[in-house]
């Protein structure tokens, strides 16, 4: 029986037809890199999977960046539809009846911000009236890390519509109690983003983006917000033992808040020749050079769930340094594959001070290597199938 049941399931497997429904190209970003990313591993193990996205994502008005918009090519084994105006309720009537009529076995709905409630809950609403679709969501962020009047409400409407989440950490589910305590849920970690290419030489990094080799990189990766700690992490490079040792810090992002500030405390710690700062998005092609150029990742974040910025530095093999919030601390192996320290820039400071002094490069980075294991696309395709399961029961 045990046999048969299990042959069933596998059979089974290969027949799951898949919606996802958030950011995909033309749109740029973490979230949109993911989706493509699971799309492609759920067709290669054989079953069908698309994505539907934005005709408009955010209105201009309410994006903080330059662009909203990816300048390298879509993958070219990625189906990707546009039909979602985030704004125009016509549109999600339209998408969500056209989507329950096609009756996907699953559809995903990617989850990080309350501003999408509204529509995702109007179209998972109308979906799940087919009876046969599981509506499912992968939940970045269930409580914003930018909390604004409304949030739980608009999050509560979208969450009464949802038949199973997956959270990427633990702190994730543990926030979900506080929107629903019966539906099934599961944790699956964030997989290791590996497509952003191979890793490259450091010499050959060095040199592609003008660094002087003669020095160490610490790297701060990612759109600048104020919750991601970078006033912590210049005044943490600001302790003087630094200025004894031949180390630059590199910021690699474009700024969602005023850049100004940041400036102004470079300039109070006569640190303008120690940091060197790239106010821009980092297109998917680059970021092999900045995180090859680097020795260690550094997230001194105020608050956190997952980051795909750890799961960049896993497939890179780079020591990290997190701080102890969200799910941060969940995915580094402290005094193995980097640390985990409390966000202050005292903790910050001594924690590179000691990865610098002691040479834990080649040590750390085969941590980090044997770690990243636990991170797979597979097994979260597989916790995907078995989430969707779990509705029936």
């Amino acid at each position: 029986m045990f046999l048969l049941d299990y042959l069933y399931r596998e059979y089974r497997k290969t027949m799951y037809k898949t919606v996802i429904i958030g950011p995909a190209y033309p749109f740029r970003g973490g979230i949109a890199s993911f989706n493509e990313r699971l799309a492609a591993e759920m067709q290669a193990g054989g079953d069908s999977a698309r994505i539907e996205t934005f005709t408009l994502q955010y209105p201009g008005i309410l994006f903080p960046g330059k662009t909203q918009y990816a300048d390298s090519p879509a993958r070219p084994d990625t189906d990707i539809s546009r039909s979602i105006n985030s704004i125009w309720p016509p549109s999600w009537i339209r998408t969500g009846m056209r989507i329950r009529k096609e009756k996907p076995d699953i559809v995903i709905f990617r989850y990080w911000l309350p501003f999408m409630a509204p529509c995702f809950g109007t179209m998972a609403g109308i979906i799940g009236k087919n009876r046969h679709t599981k509506i499912l969501s992968i939940v970045d962020n269930i409580i914003p890390h930018e909390r604004r009047p409304g949030d739980s409400l608009l999050t509560n409407y979208f969450v009464r519509h949802i038949n199973g989440f997956l959270a990427m950490s633990e702190a994730v589910l543990s926030e979900l109690s506080s929107f629903d305590n019966d539906k099934p849920r599961i944790y699956s970690p964030h997989p290791v983003f590996d497509n952003f290419g191979e890793s490259i030489s450091r010499e050959q990094a060095l040199e592609k983006l003008g660094l002087d080799p003669g020095y160490r990189y610490i790297l701060f990766f990612g759109l600048v917000r104020k919750y991601k700690g970078l006033d912590i992490m210049i005044n943490a490079f600001a302790n003087r033992a630094f200025r004894n040792m031949k180390i630059k810090l590199l910021v690699a992002g474009e700024f969602y808040t005023p850049r100004e500030p940041y400036d102004e405390m470079i300039k109070e710690h006569g640190l303008e020749k120690d940091i060197i700062i790239h106010p821009s998005f980092v297109p998917d092609s680059e970021v092999a050079s900045w995180f090859c150029a680097s020795d260690i990742v550094a997230q001194p974040y105020r608050s956190a769930t997952q980051s795909g910025v750890t799961q960049i530095g896993y497939h890179f093999n780079k020591p990290m340094l997190v701080t102890d919030v969200g799910g941060l601390s969940e995915i580094i192996p402290h005094g193995r594959g980097g640390y985990v320290v409390n966000p202050d820039p005292q903790a910050v400071a001594d924690a590179l001070l000691d990865f610098f002094n002691n040479n834990r490069h080649s040590e750390y980075s085969e941590g980090i290597r044997t770690e990243k294991e636990k991170f797979s696309w597979k097994r979260l395709v597989d916790n995907i199938y078995s989430l969707s399961e779990l509705v029936n029961k």
